[in-house]
């Protein structure tokens, strides 16, 4: 090829999948791979012309990890955590893109604090990233406009519990919120009432061992039974976020046509 690339990164160990047979396991080959403008425009044996040279001798190359989930609790709550270190760490760890969620102070449920969010940790940021918009009994007609905000990498709701108004708890402003996406929407399941006649064991206890007694399976097996019945209802698609309980998979192993993976 003619074309000098930006990026060879050469001998490095790459999985290949069988273009003619993509059922079969991909065999692992030793090849550069070229790129130009960010992409990859070059496989194969050969040396081409490139601007910067790696040696990834003894390397495997993988594709770098997109973490879907990540509380790095900016703004309002940086001494946990924040863009900076969060996104620091996330690169050490082969991953080079995070999703944040919604859950800071102030919530990230309004375009105005979407956007001051994507200004002040954009300058922080190490890798790529997206942030989720909160879903709240508030902003329900205003979600379709709240999606499709440049950087919005997608919906949160929480059914139980957490920071400032980002609960939506009952059946009508759930349903209300699916019918005004048009994309999955990724659901932390608990059932608030379960959470509520249960609190007295977090508050007698008053240790974070209290947490899984608190916050027990049954509230998110309620909760996910919930989410799955109006999602059908409403013919929305869902993402149901880390999952505790082997009943739970099995609910939703039969209900697959709700969900995205």
């Amino acid at each position: 090829m003619s074309e000098t690339l930006d990026l060879l990164i050469t001998n490095g160990h790459v999985l290949v999948s069988d273009e003619k047979n993509p059922e079969a396991p991909p065999s692992q080959q030793k090849i550069n791979i070229g790129v130009t403008s960010g992409k990859i425009s070059y496989l194969g044996t050969q040396t081409p012309e490139a601007k910067e040279v790696f040696s990834a001798e003894g390397l495997h190359i993988l594709p770098g990890i997109i973490d879907s989930q990540v509380h790095f609790r900016e703004p309002g709550m940086t001494h946990k955590e924040d863009f900076d270190t969060g996104t620091r760490s996330a690169i050490q760890g082969g991953v080079t893109a995070v999703f944040d969620m919604p859950n800071t102070h102030p919530n990230t449920a309004t375009k105005k604090d979407f956007e001051e969010k994507m200004e002040l940790v954009g300058s922080k940021a190490h890798c790529d990233f997206g942030l989720f918009m909160g879903v709240t009994n508030d902003n329900p007609r205003k979600l379709p406009k709240l999606e499709k905000l440049p950087g919005c990498c997608g919906l949160k709701i929480f059914m139980g519990s957490s920071t400032g108004d980002l609960l939506v708890s009952e059946d009508e402003y759930l349903q209300l919120a699916l019918e005004n996406i048009s994309r999955p929407v990724a659901v932390h399941c608990e059932d608030e009432q379960t959470l509520i006649k249960r609190k007295h064991l977090a508050v007698e206890k008053a240790s974070p061992l209290a947490h899984p007694l608190w916050r027990d399976k049954d509230s998110a097996f309620i909760a996910t039974k919930r989410i799955v019945e109006i999602a059908k209802r409403v013919n929305t698609r869902i993402h149901v976020l880390h999952i505790t309980t082997k009943q739970e998979l099995e609910f939703l192993k039969g209900n697959k046509d709700s969900l995205t993976v």
